[in-house]
């Protein structure tokens, strides 16, 4: 198997003013050292407008900064938008792309989703793709087929040799802030046959450089076995990543 530099990213949504991010990330700063991150990466996605408070907080440190969405266009007559040009100018070095609560209440499809990756890779941004099932999917047995569907159409018209560098998050949203979480033989399940999906567009050399995460319900308290699984290689994190020692301690999982 490929080596794969494990990856924990937290995604604090619609939340932190400037007050609330000068604090969270300083706090972080503290917690997460070099020494701590020698062998892994940690990326803090917080909302637009504390974007450039937290690239003048984060200057110096091992921590990376990643935005939550982005437009596929890099300019125009897009009221309310934000282009990877823009996110790339205030050092975003990655980007949350297709995450559950964009599909289920922005409209978001897998078209734009794909749109989205290709925008991000052109300006050199790294995509996390973010793919999951509902509840009643599972229930039907069809949690596999939906999330092989979603990943082909996130990477629909990408070059498979540049498929390698993508990053996939799985999050089953019945897990997403419902303090349900998926069992690490689940989530292990669905990481591989995604790895297995990745094979199959493109080669399993590549498939085994994709790094995939597992999100839903992420904590001190599980990230060690989740960690342990095969296929997971790291962990998109919600409510934990605003709480500096909650998510101190997932970014240092053992």
């Amino acid at each position: 198997m490929a080596a794969r530099r494990p990856l924990i990213a937290g995604n604090w949504k619609m939340h932190g003013r400037r007050a609330e991010t000068l604090a969270l990330l300083a706090a972080l700063k503290e917690s997460l050292t070099v020494e701590h991150l020698h062998n892994r990466e940690v990326v803090i996605a917080p909302p637009f407008t504390s974007l450039e408070i937290a690239t003048q907080i984060l200057a110096g440190s091992s921590l990376q900064l990643a935005a939550q969405d982005l437009h596929w266009e890099p300019s125009g007559a897009y009221t309310g938008e934000i282009s990877a040009p823009m996110l790339k100018d205030l050092g975003c070095s990655y980007v949350l792309i297709g995450h559950s609560e964009r599909r289920q209440y922005c409209g978001e499809t897998d078209e734009h989703v794909a749109r989205k990756v290709a925008a991000a890779r052109k300006n050199g941004i790294t995509p996390i793709i973010c793919v999951g099932e509902t509840l009643e999917e599972r229930e039907k047995d069809a949690t596999l087929e939906v999330i092989a569907r979603q990943v082909r159409g996130a990477l629909s018209g990408q070059d498979k040799t540049a498929i390698a560098s993508l990053v996939v998050a799985y999050e089953p949203i019945w897990a997403i802030g419902t303090g349900r979480t998926a069992t690490p033989a689940q989530a292990q399940e669905v990481h591989a046959a995604i790895r297995a999906t990745l094979a199959s567009l493109t080669n399993q050399p590549t498939a085994e450089a994709v790094r995939l995460l597992y999100g839903g319900s992420v904590k001190a308290e599980n990230i060690d076995n989740l960690m342990a699984q095969a296929d997971i290689d790291g962990a998109l994190v919600g409510g934990a990543s605003l709480q500096a020692d909650a998510f101190a301690r997932i970014a240092r999982f053992q």
